[in-house]
């Protein structure tokens, strides 16, 4: 359901490196009851992928519980991008122009924070900002469109050194002067709170294997 022994694990290596890193909770394709028992363990910053789910989940947990900061953390469509607003905090995969135009329609995005999804592998099959088009997109939202940019977010290749991807991004975050790195997962968060990490988004180690 949840490991609590795992979830305190990984909070001591964040002292012992003496990083500032935040533990992201990704309740993907679990249960409501999981969730609720890491929020008995005063686990308050969850993910979530998929807007449909996360609203069966946490639309009554919010209200409940008002400290409770709900992450998108998988690929959004910009038909459900209204919903998402209304119900997540924080946004990870800001990913392509069309996406960053749809927000700047909606109401209510004045407090929510962003993160560019930047495809460091150059990968064809994932989605994200390539480098040389990075510092353009990055001035497009901040100035144009106005939206709260507050960081960088990437997922390695899966056959790459993570590190040198997340040494990549932090790099490209301090050149544009974006204080926040979303970066690291079940098997490589290690490396991404070596270098700075803000935000680690942890599923499998926390949860368990996902149910399909």
């Amino acid at each position: 359901m949840f490991n609590i022994d795992t979830y305190n694990e990984i909070s001591q290596k964040i002292r012992d490196f003496g990083k500032k890193t935040n533990i992201i909770a990704v309740s993907k394709n679990h249960p409501k009851t999981a969730v609720e028992i890491a929020i008995s363990y005063g686990v308050n910053i969850f993910g979530e992928n998929r807007v449909q789910e996360a609203q069966a989940k946490f639309r009554d947990l919010k209200k409940k519980h008002t400290d409770l900061e709900l992450h998108l953390t998988g690929p959004l469509q910009t038909n459900k991008v209204k919903d998402a607003v209304k119900l997540f905090d924080v946004f990870h995969t800001l990913d392509r122009e069309k996406l960053a135009k749809e927000f700047f329609k909606v109401a209510g995005i004045e407090n929510k924070k962003f993160f560019i999804q930047v495809n460091t592998g150059k990968e064809k099959t994932k989605s994200g900002i390539y480098l040389e088009e990075l510092n353009q997109f990055i001035n497009y939202c901040k100035i144009d469109l106005s939206l709260n940019i507050v960081g960088l977010m990437c997922i390695p290749p899966i056959n790459d050194q993570p590190k040198k991807h997340f040494s990549l991004l932090a790099d490209e975050a301090k050149k544009n002067n974006l204080p926040h790195l979303s970066m690291g997962m079940s098997a490589d968060y290690k490396d991404a709170i070596d270098l700075n990490a803000s935000y680690i988004r942890i599923g499998t180690a926390l949860f368990g294997k996902r149910k399909k």
